[in-house]
Formats: C-alpha cells, sequence, structure tokens
C-alpha cells in the first residue's frame, strides 16, 4: 500500500508540514511519502501548455506528467492544507487543476463522463484557525467537504477517505493544540492502514 501525502505551506516549520511529517512517521516504513508542493517549487499557474492538454490539442506538460505518476503509484492521497478564506491553498488548487486533468483523471466523450481514478482514496487532513463552531455555524466546513470531496474527488471517481478538521490551530494552548494534531493523525493513519 502506497501513500502519498500532499502538502501546500510555504513554512517547513508551519503545524501543517508538520503534520505530513507525523503522518508520514506513523505509517509503516516504505508505506508513504511527502510531496511538499511549495519546497518542491510546483507551478500551480494553468498556463497555455495545460489549456492546450485540456483541449486535446498538446501534450502533458512535463511537471504535470511527474506528479500523475506519483499518483499513478498511490493507493491514497492524503491532502494536508491549512484553510485560506475557508478554502485549500492557490497552490494546492492549482495542483489539483493542472494534474486532475481530462484524459488522466476523468475522460469525456460521447459516452458521457469516465472517471479514472477509482483505485484511489483521498484523505483531507484541514488546518484551520478557526473554531469547529463557527465553521459549523456558518458551514464552512460542508462548503469545503462538499466542494473538494463532490466537486473533485466524487467527480474523478476516487473513494472518499477520512476527513479530519484541526481547528483552532493557533491556539495559545499547545497541549490542546497538541491533541488534536494526534487526533487527526491517528484517524488518518487508521483510515489509510484500514
Amino acid at each position: 500500500m502506497n501513500t502519498l501525502i500532499v502538502t501546500a505551506h510555504p513554512d517547513q516549520t508551519s503545524l501543517t508540514a508538520g503534520i505530513a511529517r507525523q503522518i508520514l512517521e506513523a505509517l509503516r516504513p516504505g508505506e508513504g511519502a511527502v510531496a511538499d508542493l511549495a519546497a518542491e517549487g510546483f507551478d500551480p499557474r494553468f498556463g497555455l501548455a495545460d489549456r492546450a492538454c485540456y483541449r486535446g490539442g498538446g501534450g502533458t506538460p512535463a511537471d504535470v506528467v511527474r506528479e500523475q505518476l506519483r499518483l499513478d503509484a498511490a493507493d491514497h492521497l492524503v491532502l494536508v492544507f491549512p484553510v485560506y478564506w475557508w478554502s485549500m491553498p492557490a497552490l494546492l488548487k492549482g495542483w489539483i487543476d493542472r494534474v486532475f486533468i481530462n484524459g488522466w483523471a476523468f475522460s469525456i466523450d460521447e459516452s458521457g463522463t469516465r472517471r479514472n481514478l477509482g483505485r484511489l482514496t483521498v484523505h483531507l487532513v484541514a488546518v484551520a484557525g478557526d473554531a469547529a463552531g463557527t465553521y459549523e455555524r456558518h458551514g464552512y466546513e460542508q462548503a469545503l467537504r462538499t466542494q473538494i470531496e463532490h466537486g473533485i474527488v466524487d467527480y474523478v471517481g476516487a473513494r472518499r477517505g477520512s476527513v479530519a478538521f484541526v481547528h483552532e490551530s493557533e491556539q495559545d494552548d499547545a497541549n490542546a493544540r497538541q491533541a488534536l494534531v494526534e487526533d487527526a493523525v491517528r484517524e488518518t493513519v487508521r483510515a489509510v492502514q484500514g
């Protein structure tokens, strides 16, 4: 079983990066890898080459092929990300825009849409600065889950995995924050390992 943990935070010492490392360390040796999009310098911009590829008029850019090959080798994808304006960071959204493309993640033809990633289970770990009550009261958690789980995961035919929110990630109580992190790591690893 292979797990690709994708994170998109510019600070290697961030809580987000730390959670990704803890998930990797909790998996069995050789069972996972971290793709740190910021550290790797992934370009999230959907440019003209991406547009030509999407429309069937050009080859897939080399950096996108590399990401698709990493995903082809994975059974589980774990997205670990800070919540920016009630959604994922632009870097992670750009990675999805460029990598989960027509002809690879899904295919559209005269018979309809084929969802090509049925072998993949996608797990989410959202690092949120606000309280769980705020997310519930305003519907932010459900909106984020609908956008990602229904709008992306379901569309490409992947399986929905675990979803963990680390709320109040910037609180001063380090023990309370660490307990939330440990819960998220444990829940994610349990779901990956079955």
